[in-house]
Parts: C-alpha cells; structure tokens; sequence
C-alpha cells in the first residue's frame, strides 16, 4: 500500500495535485483513494452547522476552531483526527491501494503518518505570490504556519499553473515507481 501525504498553505493547490495523482496512479494500475485529514470537521459543518460546500466558501474559520482550539486543546484528543484517517485507512485498504492524503499541514500529521506506514512520500505545494482571501487570523493560526517548520518533505513542489502541476505529479509517480525496482 503506498501513502501519498500532501501538504501545503490554504490555495496552494493540494486538492487538484491530488486528483492529477489520483489519474497518473490509475495509469500505473493502481486503486488510489483520495482522503482528507479533515473529513470529519467538514461532516460536523454540514451535518449539524448547515454549511452547503456548494453554496459557500470553506469554513475556515470553523474548521480551525473545531480542530485546533476544540478538539485538540479543549478536549485534548491531540490525534483525534488522525486516528478517524488511520481507521478510514484501514476499512478502505480492502478496496485501494493507494492513498492520497491532500491536507495535511501540521508535522504531527506528517511524522505519525510515516510512522505508521512503511511506504509514505510526503509532499509539500507552494503557491508564490498568491493572494488568498483567508483574514490576518486565519493566515496566523498553526494550521497555517506550522507547515514552514517541517523540512523533512520527499518533494517540494511548486505550483506555477495547471499544466505545470499536471506534469509535476506525472514525475512524482514515474519517480516513485522506478524507486520500487
């Protein structure tokens, strides 16, 4: 089973690399699932806080407060998050053979994933001179920030445009795939 962990600032491009390995990863013959870290912050915001993805922007704020400030430091359930993933991983593997985790941001999340896993390749997406629409609070907050203190990626990828992404994760695979001969 092979791991891919993306991670990356808020519009870097995590979710459209992600699905641009997804495709390269089915050429290779592979099963691959796309996961998030986060799914159960977002079903909390649509099932019981009317957000409607659809209709409305990421809640950000929510999704900040819920994980970080709640979940993590109110409840101090420090690996709840990753714990729902590894259990998702582990009903999922009968079905997949890849995962691709796209939001990932803090380096507990990165370490126990490799800790955890024989065949992880962590990635990190940057977006240069982009200009997000997050508010001062949210580009401070650790989920935002902590992923600059991680210096232990398998790549570093820059997203300049579409095409350049596209191409970028057909490498990454190609890589990946002459590692395991």
């Amino acid at each position: 089973m092979k791991i891919f962990v993306i991670g990356g600032k808020a519009k870097s491009g995590k979710n459209t690399f992600g699905e641009f390995l997804k495709e390269e990863l089915k050429d290779y013959g592979y099963k691959p699932c796309v996961m998030h870290i986060t799914e159960p912050l977002y079903a909390y915001a649509r099932n019981y806080f009317s957000w409607n993805e659809k209709e409305d922007k990421k809640p950000r704020e929510f999704l900040q407060k819920m994980g970080t400030d709640i979940i993590k430091n109110k409840l101090g359930k420090k690996d709840f998050l990753l714990n729902r993933l590894f259990e998702d991983i582990e009903i999922l593997e009968t079905f997949f053979d890849a995962f691709i985790i796209v939001d990932a941001r803090m380096i507990d999340e990165f370490k126990n994933i490799k800790k955890r896993y024989n065949d992880v390749t962590t990635i990190k997406l940057e977006r240069h001179n982009y200009k997000d629409e997050l508010t001062e609070e949210e580009k401070n907050h650790i989920t935002e920030n902590e992923i600059d203190k991680y210096d232990e990626f398998d790549y570093v990828i820059e997203n300049k445009d579409l095409l350049t992404l596209k191409e970028q994760a057909m490498e990454l695979v190609r890589n990946e795939e002459k590692e395991e001969f």
